[in-house]
């Protein structure tokens, strides 16, 4: 199947749709591609405790891996208000993956193949690489250590 990056940002803003947000009331959606053509989704799921809130780009991470996918090249988001009201007036704003987020795709990706979008609707997003928002990621490769003789 050959997904486009407006499908993508689509599958995004649906995904946020089944967001859980009853504390901020920001709703986010994510659209995770895998190299193969398969795309998982994902929602924030809070909670009272606060800690256990899941962003909704670790859900689609979580379920993708979970199903035995771990070779991704792009991922849609997708974040607002939760009543859809800035969808409604066109205010969307865009949304970038928090910090962990961003580590957790360092885990899988390829920082400098790794598209993320940014999505305001199906047809206004903003495109960059993983590196480009998360410059000095730290990735597995940094915990081979050399040892001096």
């Amino acid at each position: 199947m050959n997904i486009t990056i407006e499908k993508l940002a689509e599958m995004a803003l649906q995904a946020r749709e089944r967001s859980y947000a009853p504390y901020s009331n920001f709703s986010v959606g994510a659209a995770l591609l895998t190299e193969d053509g398969k795309v998982y989704i994902g929602c924030n799921i809070e909670n009272a405790s606060f800690t256990p809130t899941i962003c909704a780009e670790r859900t689609a991470f979580a379920t993708a891996v979970c199903d035995g996918s771990k070779n991704f090249s792009a991922i849609a988001v997708a974040g607002g208000k939760s009543d859809g009201s800035d969808l409604q007036n066109n205010l969307l704003p865009v949304t970038f993956p928090c910090g962990v987020c961003r580590q957790v795709m360092m885990e899988f990706c390829n920082p400098k193949k790794f598209k993320v979008i940014v999505v305001r609707n199906k047809d206004n997003f903003l495109q960059y690489t993983l590196e480009e928002i998360l410059p000095f990621g730290f990735a597995p490769k940094n915990l081979q250590f050399n040892t001096l003789n």
